[in-house]
């Protein structure tokens, strides 16, 4: 991994920063928005209103003592950062521990009736029930007759772009070909062919997709592995999920069955995707995973062996979204022209990243690249979700 003293751990303790804007302003805005999205007793209450002090003006607090993952967190660094200012930790740990807080404060882990309950449930299941998510649906029909390539091609980058219904399954030629000749390309690396070539047609290996969102971005993930296991691209995968609700929208196994129930009652070609994926669930060429390592606050360069060894078997492990992307790299102020490929050496295989660009993590961007975004966005290019990438670690 290239030199980590030039390359400082982000903190969110330097006002007007993005991370600053996290922790101060969308987390009080989050349990508001719990608060109000579910019938919730007085004790959620109470139990809200001290974590949301406790981010404002208070310090990291231990775990309860029944918590049934505290020697887990006691690994992850909760006993260094206990009694410190939110602000004054890593970012990355800083916004993991406070949804794990928010679990408890909500009964998440029980015992009580509230136990196992997603507070973020309302808030997905709208997303995916949206007329935009019909309306994205149907373009599957727009993609019937192309060639193979054509339509993996099409699938990949609404995979990329998650719920951005303008650039969902569409093909569009005037887009596709306007990177090269805007200053401020949309895909700001492309290493899509890396992709292609690891997941030819009869191919008999193991993809491995670690997912990010639910709701509308889960289904194009879907639909993906659908195509490549339905098309010969891959004899068999492996969807990666939390284990419990995780950055509001990040997707559970829960998320993963009201995805598919919702793409099994679409009309049109959405319903044979869900057959598809339907029968590969059943026979096992499709199989859900949730790892705890999934919503741990640390980088993949520490993960435990068992999960080291999964991704060490893969024909390709293919990281989905901006968290992913950060834990990928590491959460450090990297110079954009950070090697990519330096700075995920360490993965055990294949690896290749989709992300749309919602935080300030970048590596692997050329020169000219970096220089084009500044000229035309300044620094909002790497926060604004406007910009995405496809960028493929070293070859094994």
């Amino acid at each position: 991994m290239p030199d980590t003293v030039s390359a400082p751990v982000i903190l969110g303790n330097e006002p007007g920063s993005f991370p600053h804007s996290v922790l101060a302003e969308r987390h009080p805005a989050i349990i508001r928005q719990v608060r109000d999205d579910l019938p919730y007793g007085p004790a959620q209450h109470r139990a809200l209103d001290e974590l949301l002090h406790s981010c404002a003006e208070g310090t990291v607090g231990p775990l309860p003592d029944t918590a049934p993952d505290r020697d887990r967190w006691r690994e992850w660094g909760l006993p260094e950062h206990t009694g410190r200012s939110w602000y004054d930790v890593p970012w990355l740990w800083s916004e993991s521990y406070f949804y794990r807080r928010l679990l408890d404060a909500v009964g998440y882990f029980g015992p009580g009736a509230w136990q196992g309950v997603d507070p973020f449930r309302p808030a997905k299941r709208a997303e995916l029930d949206a007329p935009e998510t019909t309306e994205e649906l149907a373009t599957l029909e727009d993609l019937t007759g192309l060639p193979e390539p054509e339509r993996a091609r099409a699938l990949l980058h609404g995979s990329l772009w998650g719920n951005r219904a303008d650039l969902g399954f569409r093909l569009s030629a005037a887009s596709e070909g306007a990177g090269a000749r805007e200053p401020a390309p949309a895909l700001v690396a492309d290493d899509s062919e890396t992709l292609w070539s690891l997941l030819p047609p009869g191919g008999s290996g193991t993809l491995v997709l670690v997912a990010d969102n639910a709701g509308r971005e889960l289904v194009p993930d879907l639909l993906l592995i659908a195509h490549l296991l339905a098309e010969g691209r891959a004899a068999r995968a492996v969807l990666h999920v939390k284990p419990y609700p995780y950055y509001v929208s990040d997707a559970t196994t829960a998320d993963v069955a009201d995805a598919l129930r919702r793409l099994r009652a679409a009309p049109g070609p959405a319903a044979g995707h869900a057959r598809v994926l339907w029968s590969a669930m059943a026979d096992g060429r499709l199989t859900v995973r949730a790892h705890p390592f999934s919503c741990a606050p640390l980088p993949y360069a520490e993960m435990p062996d068992d999960l080291r060894a999964e991704f060490a078997a893969a024909t390709v492990t293919v990281v989905k979204g901006d968290l992913n992307y950060r834990r990928l790299v590491g959460d450090r102020r990297w110079p954009p022209t950070t090697s990519f490929q330096e700075t995920t050496a360490y993965f055990p295989g294949p690896v290749v990243a989709l992300r749309t660009l919602k935080s300030e993590v970048i590596t692997g961007l050329s020169a000219a690249t970096e220089a084009a975004l500044v000229a035309a966005e300044g620094q909002r290019w790497r926060t604004s979700g406007t910009h995405a990438l496809i960028q493929a670690g070293p070859r094994q």
